[in-house]
């Protein structure tokens, strides 16, 4: 899953694709770097992040997701059902759902749905993140909302770095077997976040591509069926070796 943040504000790459023209190449790209979904997004979740209105949300995501939907699978990265539901007559398939409540909009429309956990929301989830079992409770939580879902395609995510401790996020990794027994399948975003800079000497942002491919790989190694990645090519790369 190729990331496409269509955004001023996103933690590592804002404002770089919000020109639609430039999404759509940088989407176009990815695919042919490999990526089998390009998730696009037009609202920040970074910790601290501001709420957008659901008009610039559409603004912003509609005439991407259309112009990508020809080419490739096209996830829309959302919270909101009104976006959610645009994209998907738009021509997305799969709703990316950090806030694991939009089972009933891809059920309605015939999309597939990734529910994500997340402790708060993006603007508090960082500031006192807690759990007794991190990885007991996130596998509750995801379980009860994919069991409840009607929907013929239901992926689960842990949520790295949403609501969560480097170690939580470490653990949750170290663990992700755990998600994997559940019988559904586990998208995992570890890509450029904040808690592998911490790992490798306050690496920026876009200084943490051995970090993000080591942990990608960790996890396909671990069963996760699918990995969110901003550099397609090397992940792909990793993938495949691994497949060997």
């Amino acid at each position: 899953m190729g990331v496409l943040n269509v955004t001023p504000d996103s933690f590592s790459d804002g404002g770089r694709w919000l020109d639609p023209d430039a999404a759509v190449e940088h989407g176009l790209r990815m695919v042919a770097e490999g990526a089998d979904v390009i998730d696009v997004g037009g609202e920040s979740t970074r910790p601290g992040a501001e709420p957008v209105s659901s008009d610039e949300e559409l603004r912003r995501v509609l005439p991407v997701v259309e112009a990508l939907s020809g080419h490739v699978r096209v996830s829309i990265d959302t919270r909101h059902a009104e976006v959610a539901e645009a994209a998907i007559q738009a021509g997305a398939t799969l709703v990316n759902d950090v806030s694991a409540s939009l089972a009933h909009v891809a059920a309605a429309a015939g999309a597939g749905w990734v529910a994500m956990h997340m402790q708060g929301d993006p603007r508090t989830m960082q500031q006192a993140p807690a759990y007794d079992d991190v990885v007991a409770e996130v596998r509750a939580f995801l379980v009860e909302r994919a069991d409840a879902a009607e929907v013929t395609e239901v992926w689960i995510d842990p949520g790295i770095g949403f609501g969560k401790t480097m170690a939580h996020n470490l653990s949750l990794l170290r663990h992700l077997d755990q998600l994997v027994a559940t019988g559904y399948p586990v998208l995992v975003g570890t890509s450029r976040k904040g808690f592998l800079g911490k790992l490798t000497d306050n690496a920026p942002a876009d200084d943490r591509l051995e970090a993000s491919v080591a942990t990608a790989a960790w996890a396909i190694a671990q069963g996760a069926g699918m990995v969110r990645a901003h550099d397609v090519a090397p992940t792909v790369e990793a993938a495949r070796l691994l497949d060997r």
